[in-house]
């Protein structure tokens, strides 16, 4: 098992549902090396009961080869009550979800999902450009693609648009807001087009354009590396007014934890010199907004909350539970 990321749904009078994502053997083949495990990605959704997830429904059954890199994982439930899910190129950059126009046919990788959370099937209606076009019918389940790596996918609690961040090879992290059939632009660009990671210039028409997608360059870029992961919406009084419906976005190098505020049409972010408010060399993997924030360190396997702001956050290490 290779990633384990849960999003809790919601509750009935019985039951709360959940969805977990994870890599999982599915069954096991001999070769002249000896016993090889076969490997899946997959979305469940399952009841919980009280005690334990129980109900198993499978919601969503996706490739985990070549390689066990670039998996994905992160889900959210869209403010529409659909499903979103995304994945990553899995070190496979010779598709048309690659940016390869000569490239293999779509094979689910490279992409953000959105499906019916009851049982993974397509969404018909006009906020999923591809599902209203004459692309291949397998892209009316994907509502992005081009995308090489993701940690973080959340919405917008004032505008329901889609943001994600995207993980580049050797520099050019991104935060990209995410408008339905975007194309991020991957294994051809990272970063804005101007500053591509190719040797000539890379030009939108070099670009897969299916019918109805469209690229358009991040909000932001790091040109360094910094091993960008979770991005979550504060949507929260608790922090005080400034955070409210404001952005927090957290990365594996450094240990990063930073704030960004919407500028006022929520179409890209009001930047200062240095938006970095909290450094820590313990690795911030994940984070979850419920009220307070709360910070998953990768090397410690622990999780933190930040229940005030009475100092500014370069000071929070010291206020966390």
């Amino acid at each position: 098992m290779l990633a384990i990321l849960l999003q809790y749904l919601r509750t009935t009078k019985e039951t709360a549902i959940v969805f977990l994502y994870f890599t999982e053997k599915y069954k096991e083949e001999k070769n002249d090396e000896g016993e090889q495990q076969l490997l899946r990605n997959r979305v469940y959704s399952y009841e919980w009961n009280g005690e334990k997830l129980v109900n198993p429904n499978l919601i969503l059954d996706l490739p985990a080869k070549p390689s066990p890199y670039h998996q994905g994982g992160k889900l959210k439930i869209g403010p529409d009550n659909n499903l979103y899910e995304v994945i990553g190129d899995l070190n496979t950059i010779i598709g048309v979800l690659q940016n390869y126009k000569n490239g293999t046919q779509p094979n689910n990788s490279s992409v953000i999902f959105r499906v019916n959370l009851e049982n993974g099937s397509a969404i018909t209606d006009n906020n999923n450009s591809f599902s209203k076009s004459n692309a291949h019918e397998i892209l009316h389940r994907y509502y992005a693609y081009g995308i090489r790596n993701s940690f973080g996918i959340d919405f917008d609690p004032i505008t329901g648009k889609l943001w994600d961040t995207e993980n580049g090879e050797d520099s050019y992290d991104e935060i990209n807001l995410v408008e339905p059939g975007f194309n991020s632009g991957w294994a051809e660009v990272m970063g804005p087009i101007t500053r591509n990671n190719n040797t000539s210039t890379t030009q939108k028409h070099d670009l897969v354009i299916f019918p109805g997608s469209n690229y358009s360059d991040p909000i932001f870029s790091w040109k360094e590396q910094i091993g960008v992961t979770d991005i979550e919406f504060f949507n929260s009084t608790k922090l005080g007014p400034i955070y409210t419906n404001n952005i927090f976005v957290g990365d594996i190098n450094n240990g990063n934890l930073y704030y960004f505020e919407g500028n006022n049409n929520r179409t890209g972010l009001k930047l200062t010199q240095d938006n970095n408010n909290n450094n820590d060399d313990r690795g911030l993997d994940d984070l979850v907004a419920d009220g307070f924030l709360y910070m998953l360190l990768y090397e410690e396997g622990k999780i933190y909350r930040i229940t005030s702001t009475a100092q500014h956050l370069d000071n929070l290490w010291d206020k966390m539970m």
